[in-house]
């Protein structure tokens, strides 16, 4: 996590690894739920806790934890997104949205944790930053949402803090066999969840990025983000893609619309689950019976 802080984020740019790692706290791993009530756990004291919205479905942050820079405490929050892509017909809704939704929840879960009443200079910085593994071989890339100060009249002003939120999007190439990534980051976190043993990641990961494979590394890499879970999900969409290109060339065409539509389907029902809409709802907008909707949100480890 350490390597994707430096090479992600201004911050830490000019930090080497060690230092980062030594002011990381400890990472709370699908724990903390996004929606409000549950995402500050721990208050103020004397102070209410969030107002929870009711019927709003469970959403949980990946990989959630603090880091600091310099004297400042950054909230930072990792999303590992391997089924979902940044394809948006795929997704059923545009994967940016659900970054400043996330933001925004960070930013919000604050109120009577880090700071009370209307004391909002102790606001923190929040960092959302999303691992997706979608891009065509020549697409790898890093990209980074936040906000630009722009004057519409008159003389400027200069807004200290609007580098409060931020977003980056790191999207890994799908083909294991292709070159390796120019960028160190990419190059690693490829390498990181390949579909190989465990052993033979360790030796290439130190050899190769000189990661120093102790017991703590070995314990922080099984932490993002359920990596055997990543890998199943690669494997049963490659055994999907396997099967659509069979059909192809048996020209059975309507096995691949099929599936084309089985993914808008479940993209739609995830939707609109994490907008807030109860099963009952989704399943008659979606025209998909109650049995099928909760089928769909416990493939997708939104309900149990």
């Amino acid at each position: 996590m350490a390597r994707i802080l430096k090479y992600t984020l201004e911050e830490f740019q000019d930090t080497d690894i060690d230092t980062i790692i030594a002011n990381i706290d400890e990472p709370e791993v699908s724990k903390v739920r996004v929606e409000p009530g549950h995402t500050n756990t721990e208050t103020i004291k004397g102070a209410p806790t969030e107002d929870n919205v009711p019927g709003e479905g469970k959403i949980f942050f990946d990989i959630r934890f603090s880091a600091y820079s310099k004297d400042e405490l950054i909230k930072i929050l990792i999303n590992i997104e391997a089924q979902k892509s940044t394809n948006t017909s795929k997704l059923g809704y545009h994967l940016d949205n659900r970054i400043i939704y996330y933001l925004g929840r960070m930013i919000s879960a604050q109120k009577e944790v880090e700071f009370a009443k209307s004391d909002y200079d102790n606001l923190k910085p929040v960092r959302s930053i999303w691992i997706c593994m979608d891009a065509g071989d020549n697409e790898d890339s890093i990209n980074r949402i936040r906000f630009v100060q722009d004057t519409v009249f008159g003389k400027d002003i200069e807004f200290s803090n609007i580098n409060k939120v931020q977003g980056s999007i790191i999207r890994l190439r799908s083909n294991e066999n292709v070159a390796e990534s120019k960028n160190s980051l990419i190059a690693m976190l490829e390498e990181l969840l390949k579909s190989e043993p465990v052993d033979i990641k360790k030796h290439r990961l130190s050899e190769n990025f000189g990661l120093k494979m102790s017991i703590d590394t070995e314990r922080r890499l099984g932490e993002m983000c359920n990596l055997s879970q990543v890998l199943i999900d690669q494997g049963e969409e490659k055994g999907r893609a396997k099967g659509r290109e069979e059909g192809r060339k048996e020209g059975r065409k309507e096995g691949k619309l099929e599936g084309r539509e089985e993914g808008r389907e479940e993209g739609k029902v995830v939707a609109r689950f994490e907008d807030g809409m109860n099963i009952e709802t989704i399943a008659h907008k979606s025209q998909l019976s109650v049995e099928r909707v909760k089928a769909i949100l416990k493939e997708e480890g939104l309900i149990s």
